[in-house]
């Protein structure tokens, strides 16, 4: 609430210094400024929050300035209803340029959205009978008042207005559910999907978002131009939108708005010199790159941290952290389940010649912790990433409380109550150990966007709830004392326990666990098998793939032995470690000799 009244504040000591300005030139400097801000805070939320790099938003700007343009000289629409308009378009074009770019990343991605804003480019540029080429199109209707059109103190006062409400509602989205999604996208995508994220559908929401404000500024100078062509639309317009996210700070609400104020400040001073703007931006690029490579809002940020100002206890964000007896936050197991859990039917993968999964049959039990053994190479990682969607098998079928779910997607298999820990490392380093667990319950938050957007009571209510038993899970993982820490910070042990925390956060049926005990000490292991134990006495299933055969042992109900692919031994530990066929698998005696 301080945060709401605070920039409500600013924005009316602003709005009404800008009543005191008679300059023209200063008038619509800050004018530029919001409609910076405007493309700075979209492309924040893709870039500084999902990591998705684009050299395309020039032409998310003429989308919205010729779709305004277009809808109020040739189709007479009003100028108010042309500027929702408008918006709508550029998120049609939002989707137009995410559909392929969901296919690569990294410098692949920036090259197909560079493409994006070339063809548009060219485009307006050739296509004079549509968009009137380098003579542009003019008369665009400007916003009215009472069939008054804005004056320039108007034109900044609505721009202040938007810049408000655009702040605050992404600021409602990135703090919560929303945000903490983005953020894994950009940290690891395939640890985003096994945590519950639609990776893909997060991805298109934030290149919609980024869409819509770019098309609203450039409806909003279409507008108060009352003129628009090619010349606005180039690649360096591109390259100025990315530069005031980098700049200002990705990743960072505040980000936005010290990337714009600066630059178009800055762009102001030096705008009598026109061969040098372009070079004082590639210079600003450079330096924000190589000297503040978290921005000048990660400057002020580190500068704050030194003072002591804005800094809080632990204690705070941790309600609950201290109950004597945490219990995990669990679903209620289905009557089918008494069937079995989770069955494998003759799974089959191959890589070219090598066949990690040949026939392999599996049944899990409810409330059994279930070890799956087998030499180094025997595809035990491939099976469970066959379990978990993460690879689809060549043949067989996978029924998990009797669904089909061979096809579908990693999140929508966590959704139904399968989680999983994997074999190398993929926690959210740079977030907290909370936040990495809170990510755990996203499938579980019932808050959609809209009521995340809008910063609804149902929102803040989900957020609380998740909190309340994220303390929990790390209580009972004896984490409570790291909640605050970065994940990538703490030891390896530990980072372990926090990847084992995240998935119990999904509230899961199964419980997959790739190699828990890789790296840990002969302490941390018995530990960890006492963990495990707890874990399975509040109800939850474990799968374990595990080669210390002392913590399989001695915790698991039921072994499964694979080898070269196959299944070669299952049952009770006593069993298996009987068996001669798994003595010649681990130790290279031929049956006879075992």
């Amino acid at each position: 609430m301080r945060h709401i009244i605070g920039s409500v504040a600013l924005v009316a000591v602003l709005a009404a210094a800008a009543s005191f300005i008679q300059n023209e030139f200063y008038l619509r400097t800050l004018f530029m400024i919001c409609v910076y801000f405007l493309c700075a805070a979209g492309m924040n939320v893709l870039l500084g929050f999902a990591g998705q790099k684009s050299l395309g938003q020039a032409g998310l700007f003429a989308a919205g300035a010729y779709a305004v343009a277009l809808l109020t000289t040739r189709y007479e629409v009003g100028p108010w209803i042309a500027l929702v308009l408008a918006c709508a378009v550029s998120a049609f074009f939002g989707i137009l340029i995410a559909v392929p770019s969901l296919r690569v990343r990294g410098p692949s991605l920036a090259m197909v959205t560079l493409a994006f804003g070339i063809v548009i480019e060219k485009l307006v540029t050739e296509g004079s009978e549509v968009f009137g080429g380098a003579m542009g199109i003019y008369a665009i209707q400007p916003l009215h008042i009472g069939g008054v059109p804005f004056t320039m103190v108007q034109w900044v006062w609505f721009g202040l207005l938007l810049c408000l409400v655009t702040h605050l509602l992404l600021r409602n989205l990135l703090r919560g559910r929303y945000g903490r999604a983005f953020l894994s996208l950009q940290a690891d995508e395939i640890a985003a999907g096994a945590v519950g994220v639609a990776v893909y559908r997060y991805k298109v929401l934030a290149f919609v978002i980024a869409a819509v404000t770019c098309g609203l500024a450039g409806a909003l100078v279409a507008q108060q131009n009352q003129y628009i062509n090619s010349d606005f639309i180039n690649f360096h317009l591109s390259v100025f939108i990315l530069l005031l996210v980098l700049f200002g700070g990705s990743g960072s609400l505040y980000g936005p708005l010290l990337g714009s104020v600066t630059l178009v400040i800055i762009g102001a001073l030096v705008a009598r010199w026109t061969w040098i703007e372009h070079f004082v931006n590639g210079a600003l690029l450079l330096f924000a790159l190589y000297a503040m490579p978290k921005g000048l809002a990660g400057v002020f940020g580190s500068l704050f941290r030194k003072l002591g100002v804005g800094s809080h206890g632990a204690s705070a964000l941790s309600p609950g952290a201290g109950r004597a007896a945490p219990r995990l936050p669990t679903r209620a197991v289905p009557k089918s389940a008494s069937a079995g859990l989770l069955s494998a039917e003759a799974l089959n993968k191959a890589f070219g010649g090598v066949v990690p999964a040949k026939d392999v049959s599996v049944l899990l039990t409810e409330g059994h912790i279930h070890a799956l053994i087998g030499p180094n190479g025997a595809g035990k990682s491939t099976f469970i990433n066959m379990l978990t969607g993460i690879i689809q098998p060549d043949r067989g079928k996978v029924t998990f409380l009797g669904s089909d779910i061979t096809r579908q997607t990693v999140h929508d298999i966590c959704r139904h109550g399968v989680a999983r820990t994997f074999q190398n490392l993929r926690l959210f380093k740079d977030l907290s150990v909370r936040e990495n667990v809170l990510l755990g319950q996203h499938s579980r938050m019932r808050n959609g966007f809209l009521s995340s957007l809008l910063g609804l009571p149902k929102a803040w209510r989900e957020e609380a709830k998740a909190l309340e038993k994220v303390n929990g899970i790390l209580a009972f993982t004896g984490l409570s004392q790291y909640a605050d820490a970065p994940a990538g910070s703490l030891a390896y042990g530990l980072q372990r326990r926090v990847e084992l925390a995240r998935a119990l956060a999904s509230e899961p049926l199964l419980l997959l666990l790739d190699e828990p005990a890789a790296g840990l000490n002969p302490q941390e292991t018995a530990e960890l098998g006492q963990l495990l134990v707890r874990i399975r006495d509040e109800g939850i299933t474990i799968l374990l793939i595990e080669h210390h055969m002392d913590l399989v042992m001695s915790i698991s109900d039921h072994v499964i032995v694979l080898d070269y692919g196959q299944k070669i031994a299952e049952g009770a530990p006593s069993k298996v470690q009987a068996d001669p066929r798994v003595m010649e698998a681990y130790l290279g005696t031929t049956v006879e000799a075992a």
